[in-house]
């Protein structure tokens, strides 16, 4: 690849830079996100503290863009990183140069903020980012990548269904052929169920994220392109819950690919099928709306909920974790 001199001049994107970053990402990929962009250039102007959005500029001309997306601790990880979610830059550009700027630029902002790992992850084909991002100092990171079809929990609960027709009035049956999601009551979740999901969060992990959940509630319930979180109830009382999310694809349409961000479930409720109607529900709801998978990135050795997951479907993906301590 051709490396090109550095373009002199970066400044934050703005509203105003929203055509050009989605001709830019649509030239690479073959595809408009127009929604996800809309999304997520509107979330970062509206809360710069939890972004950088950054733009590579000859003259007046966008040459090249950068998001990234500062987080705390998925699925109870301590600290604070931030995640590079998409960049680009014009054909003509070629990674490096622009790209090396535009990714000196993110970890100058990131410094400043305190944050000292910047993440990211690709799918394996993408062999041209994946040895930019190599040669910029990154390697690979302790994460796993899950992902599983839609369509292969449902005929799971088909013949789960069956078989708990038999004692479906008796709650001492066989909990693991009960369908679960009919005995536990799972609902959309709503701004006011936040305090709950600190509280199972902090009975699990022994601390309690207000801000990380916060957070995270705002971008799945608001920012998303379609609201997918749950919580699972007993006796109208928050027991579970499920943070995920669905962006805009091309023409307004859900993206292919959903993305779920953290799952919890209150100690004094676990064994009991929570987990299970939980993801019943999320994989139902995600195939009504034509999402073709849902994807998850945990520890490499978070076993228990590599196992739960494991028995909910989900396999590795074809996607690399990688990392760049700053």
């Amino acid at each position: 690849m051709q490396a090109t001199k550095s373009i002199s001049r970066t400044r934050p994107l703005s509203a105003a830079d929203l055509e050009p970053v989605i001709a830019i990402d649509k030239a690479a990929s073959g595809v408009s996100r127009r929604g996800y962009f809309e999304k997520r250039l509107k979330a970062a102007t509206d809360n710069p503290r939890d972004y950088v959005f950054v733009g590579a500029f000859e003259e007046e001309a966008l040459s090249g863009f950068a998001f990234a997306k500062i987080n705390q601790g998925e699925f109870g990880k301590p600290g604070w990183n931030a995640s590079l979610d998409a960049i680009g830059v014009q054909q003509k550009h070629g990674l490096h140069g622009v790209g090396k700027q535009l990714l000196n630029e993110v970890e100058k902002i990131l410094r400043h903020k305190g944050v000292a790992l910047l993440t990211s992850q690709l799918d394996w084909a993408q062999w041209n980012v994946l040895s930019f991002l190599a040669h910029e100092g990154f390697g690979p990171a302790p994460r796993v990548i899950l992902t599983r079809n839609t369509a292969a929990l449902r005929q799971i609960l088909e013949d789960a269904e069956e078989k708990a027709e038999i004692d479906y009035s008796s709650p001492v049956g066989d909990s693991q052929n009960a369908l679960s999601r009919d005995r536990i009551p799972v609902r959309t979740m709503e701004e006011s169920d936040l305090a709950k999901i600190i509280s199972i969060d902090a009975a699990n992990y022994g601390s309690r994220r207000q801000d990380y959940f916060a957070r995270k509630q705002e971008e799945n319930l608001n920012q998303s392109g379609v609201r997918v979180s749950l919580v699972a109830e007993r006796d109208g009382f928050p027991i579970g819950f499920i943070m995920a999310r669905v962006d805009f694809g091309e023409f307004g349409r859900a993206s292919a690919e959903a993305v779920m961000d953290t799952v919890g479930v209150d100690p004094g409720f676990q064994n009991d099928g929570v987990g299970h109607a939980l993801m019943a529900t999320l994989i139902m709801n995600l195939q009504s709306l034509q999402v073709e998978s849902v994807r998850t990135e945990i520890d490499w050795n978070d076993t228990n909920l590599i196992g739960y997951l494991g028995a909910m479907g989900f396999a590795p993906a074809q996607r690399i974790p990688l990392q760049r301590q700053l």
